[in-house]
C-alpha cells in the first residue's frame, strides 16, 4: 500500500523517486516540524527543577492555539462570502461546510480539557509560579475569535475589557484587535442576511403581519378555552398565564419594546433580522429555507460549544487553584471565569430564544401560491 506522504513511491520501494528532490518537500519540511516540535520550552528545566506535567500543559495550550488559528481562518472565509448582497446557493453549501468544521473543532477543544485534568492540583502547583504573569486572558487569537463572531466590548465583564493591560506593549496585537472590532462581525453579516429573507416584504407575502394575526388568534382561542374552566382558581391561573404569553409576543411585535431590549443587551438582532430568523424557523421544511435553517443551527452550536468549553475551563480552574486564589494574569481566577458563562457572551442569543415565540403548526400562516413559487425559484 502506498504511503500517503511519499509522493509517487511507496514506503518500501527502493526505485521510488527520492523525497526532498525535484518533487518537493518531505513531510517534516512541509509541516516545519523542526520548529513545531522544538517549541516546548519548559521553564522548570531551564531552572534545573524539571516538572514532568509542565510539558503536558504547554503542548495542550499550543494545540488550542493552532486550532484557534484554524477557526479564525474559517471565520474569515465565511465572513467574506457573507459580505455580499446576493448569496448563491453554492456559496451557502460552502458556508455550511465550514461552519460545521468549526463546530467539530470546538467539540475537539471541549474534549481536550479532560487531558489537562489528568494533572493534579499539586502537579500544577509545582510549576504554576513560572506562568506569572501569563494568563489565558492573553490569548490574542481567542479574543479575535470572540470579536469576529460579534462579542461586543460593552457586553464583556469589566476585567475582560482590559485589552491594553494584556497587549499594551504589543502594537501588532492591539492593531489586530482594533481591526477585528471595526470590521463586520459574523453577527453583523448574519443580521443583514436575515433581513433579506424572502417573504418579509410588506408589499408581498408580508409574513410579519400574518404571524401577528395568527398569534393573536391563537391567544384568543386560548382565552375562550380557559373561560370554560369551571373552577375559578384554575380559570384565573390560565388567564394570567395567557396574558403573560401575550406580553412575550408583544416584545417582538412592538418595535419599541424590541429595541429597548436590544439597548439593554437582552437581544442582539435588529427588528427585521429577528423576523427573518422566525420565518426561517417556521418554514424550515421548505427547500429554500432548509440550508438557512441549518446555518442558524450551526451558529447556535458554535455558541453552545464555546460556552461548554468555558464551563469545562472554569471547573478545571476551580479544581486546580480553588475559588479564592487570583488567576495567573491578575484576574480573580475562578470568579472571573465563572462570570463569562452568562448570556452576555452568547453572540447568537436570539436564536436560542426563538422557541419562545413559536405557535402550533396548524396556526402558522400558510404560504400563498406566489410565495411558494418564490421559494422554489
Amino acid at each position: 500500500m502506498a504511503c500517503p506522504y511519499a509522493g509517487n513511491g511507496s514506503l518500501h520501494d527502493d526505485t521510488a523517486t527520492p523525497l526532498g528532490t525535484e518533487i518537493g518537500m518531505i513531510y517534516g519540511e512541509y509541516l516545519m516540524l523542526d520548529k513545531v516540535l522544538s517549541s516546548q520550552r519548559m521553564l522548570s528545566v531551564v531552572d534545573n527543577r524539571p516538572v514532568h506535567d509542565e510539558h503536558l500543559f504547554i503542548v495542550t495550550h499550543q494545540a488550542y492555539e493552532l486550532w484557534f488559528k484554524q477557526i479564525i481562518f474559517e471565520l474569515d472565509s465565511i465572513r467574506e462570502m457573507l459580505n455580499i448582497e446576493d448569496l448563491e446557493e453554492s456559496k451557502t453549501l460552502e458556508i455550511l461546510k465550514r461552519l460545521n468544521r468549526i463546530v467539530l473543532i470546538l467539540k475537539l477543544l471541549v474534549d481536550q480539557v479532560p487531558i489537562l485534568e489528568t494533572m493534579t492540583p499539586l502537579d500544577f502547583m509545582d510549576f504554576r509560579t513560572y506562568l506569572a504573569p501569563a494568563s489565558g486572558f492573553q490569548s490574542l487569537q481567542f479574543r479575535l475569535i470572540e470579536n469576529k463572531l460579534g462579542v461586543k466590548s460593552d457586553q464583556r465583564v469589566k476585567y475582560n475589557q482590559k485589552y491594553s493591560e494584556a497587549f499594551g506593549n504589543e502594537s501588532a496585537a492591539m492593531d489586530a484587535i482594533q481591526k477585528s472590532e471595526n470590521e463586520p462581525s459574523m453577527l453583523d453579516l448574519i443580521q443583514k442576511w436575515l433581513e433579506r429573507t424572502p417573504g418579509l416584504e410588506t408589499d408581498g407575502f408580508n409574513f410579519w403581519a400574518k404571524f401577528q394575526a395568527s398569534a393573536e388568534k391563537f391567544l384568543d382561542q386560548q382565552v375562550q378555552t380557559a373561560m370554560q374552566e369551571p373552577v375559578e382558581a384554575a380559570r384565573n391561573y390560565h388567564l394570567m398565564d395567557i396574558e403573560k404569553r401575550r406580553e412575550v409576543y408583544r416584545s417582538i411585535f412592538d418595535r419599541d419594546v424590541h429595541e429597548a431590549l436590544v439597548s439593554r443587551g437582552d437581544r442582539r438582532f435588529s427588528y427585521k433580522a429577528l423576523q427573518g430568523a422566525i420565518m426561517i424557523t417556521f418554514y424550515r421544511d421548505e427547500p429554500r429555507f432548509s440550508q438557512p435553517h441549518q446555518m442558524l443551527t450551526l451558529l447556535m452550536d458554535i455558541d453552545s460549544l464555546i460556552t461548554k468549553w468555558r464551563y469545562n475551563h472554569v471547573i478545571m480552574v476551580q479544581r486546580m487553584i480553588g475559588s479564592q486564589q487570583l488567576g495567573t494574569g491578575g484576574s480573580s481566577g475562578y470568579q472571573y471565569l465563572r462570570s463569562t458563562l452568562s448570556d452576555r457572551y452568547k453572540v447568537f442569543l436570539d436564536l436560542f430564544n426563538l422557541s419562545t415565540f413559536l405557535i402550533p403548526r396548524d396556526a402558522i400562516p400558510p404560504l400563498d401560491v406566489s410565495m411558494r413559487k418564490e421559494l422554489i425559484n
